[in-house]
């Protein structure tokens, strides 16, 4: 009698030994790709809401808007943790929403369902929608404006200020292009007073996305971050 051809236990066990060992190859690969993706979706973000500032720079005489009204009703600093102050942008999508086309452009997507991206230091609701981005020289309310804080300076005025605050963070930014307007929100591993749960995290890995004054994007690493 004929006897149908079949796999042997050993023939088999090889295929699944092959297939296990491509996975193991691909599937990084793949991670990776797909976080390329939404960093580059990330800057597409932040140019569009470079854009939009230009245009509100246009129309306002070239001042940045002065909301710190807007940033106190929102909402100011609901944590008592890290950052000691408060950089989220709920403020910003509001005084933008006319130049701006999709609200979706206010939050990364490697933020998504993320601890960052729902920490309460990162996500805001505003009435136009949800914000998770970053703006540090517009995270503070004080009368008068303080050095590092750029409410309602022109973008001259903005880096002359920094010049002459010593903000360490900030550095001392020698043009427009060397000063951070927006970023995706990180949590410093070295700093005690971030929450354990959220040492070292970041939108991505290894570092962020910036927005800077002169309304450039780059990617920038960040050895704090994990």
């Amino acid at each position: 009698m004929n006897r149908k051809a079949g796999f042997t236990l050993i023939e088999l066990l090889v295929v699944i030994a092959i297939i296990a060992i491509l996975a193991a190859v691909l599937f990084p690969v793949l991670a990776r790709a797909k976080e390329m993706a939404k960093k580059s979706g990330c800057i597409a973000n932040l140019r569009q809401l470079g854009a939009a500032l230009d245009m509100y720079l246009a129309d306002s005489d070239d001042h940045m808007p002065d909301r710190r009204d807007l940033k106190l009703e929102l909402g100011y600093r609901p944590w008592d943790s890290w950052p000691p102050s408060d950089p989220r942008t709920g403020w910003a999508a509001v005084v933008l929403e006319p130049y701006i086309k999709s609200k979706e452009i206010w939050t990364c997507a490697s933020l998504q369902g993320t601890a960052v991206g729902e920490a309460i230091q990162s996500r805001q609701e505003t009435p136009v929608g949800v914000t998770r981005y970053w703006m540090w020289r517009f995270d503070r309310t004080d009368e008068p404006v303080p050095l590092d804080n750029f409410w309602g300076k022109t973008p001259q005025a903005c880096l002359e200020d920094l010049q002459q605050a010593g903000n360490q963070q900030a550095g001392n930014p020698d043009g427009l292009s060397e000063v951070e307007l927006t970023v995706d929100p990180y949590f410093p591993r070295a700093i005690p007073s971030v929450p354990d749960e959220l040492k070292g995290k970041s939108a991505h890995i290894g570092g962020r996305n910036r927005l800077f004054l002169d309304l450039h994007v780059k990617w920038m690493r960040d050895i704090r971050t994990n």
